[in-house]
């Protein structure tokens, strides 16, 4: 088995156990205190949604995106949530089906495997994607099925810069459960996401969070002369 699939298996047997109690556990994520939901709001505001718009969660968990995204884009705009974890995904169905949502549709895949639809207006990941060894890949895959104009919007948590070694491990201590330490601090999987948008996306704006623990990238895809107004 290769590392990717370790760490993909590993992924989803942490995730499952994890589940039940996710939408609770959360509000400690990374630490508590921690202005996680802010955050979200954040990420989906720099989404530029507009009512209709079709937006796909990468990773959407047990869907605590969702609520921040229907209140834009309406009955009649659509959210594919993308998740690799079963259990995550009942807790998804179990609050679709409690908001009488219709317009959501849930996919299990990997983010690295999924394929994109074509002509999407716009792509988030929330806390997610730093954990996904093929993160460049999936935000090239996305760049790919966005419309003119469709953002992707990536907010996950960095090690500050300028951190000491030891600081950086204690401070990161928040991801043992899903990944090791040393690899995901060597992988420094922020400054690929943040060149991959660079080299798939136009306009990308990059926000530091919370003394550095996290970022909010944001890419824009060039709109063609066919997709512009007249």
């Amino acid at each position: 088995m290769s590392q990717i699939d370790r760490t993909r298996e590993h992924l989803i047997e942490t995730y499952r156990k994890k589940a039940k109690h996710y939408d609770i556990t959360s509000r400690f994520y990374p630490v508590p205190g921690y202005p996680q939901r802010a955050q979200r709001l954040r990420a989906v505001q720099a989404l530029g949604l507009r009512p209709g718009d079709t937006v796909v969660d990468i990773a959407c968990g047990t869907g605590l995106n969702f609520p921040l995204i229907e209140q834009v884009i309406g009955p009649d705009g659509r959210i594919v949530g993308v998740d690799l974890t079963d259990a995550m995904l009942a807790q998804a169905q179990d609050r679709i089906e409690t908001n009488d949502w219709r317009n959501i549709n849930l996919v299990q895949a990997d983010a690295a495997d999924f394929d994109f639809p074509t002509e999407v207006g716009a792509i988030l990941s929330t806390y997610a994607l730093s954990q996904v060894p093929e993160c460049a890949e999936v935000i090239a895959h996305g760049a790919g099925a966005l419309s003119g104009g469709g953002r992707w919007v990536v907010l996950d948590l960095k090690v500050p810069a300028n951190t000491p070694r030891w600081l950086a491990q204690l401070g990161t201590a928040i991801v043992r459960p899903f990944t090791s330490i040393d690899e995901w601090i060597m992988r420094r999987p922020w400054e690929a996401i943040r060149a991959a948008m660079r080299a798939e996306l136009a306009d990308l704006s990059w926000t530091e969070l919370f003394f550095g623990t996290a970022f909010l990238a944001v890419g824009t895809v060039t709109v063609s002369g066919c997709d512009a107004p007249h």
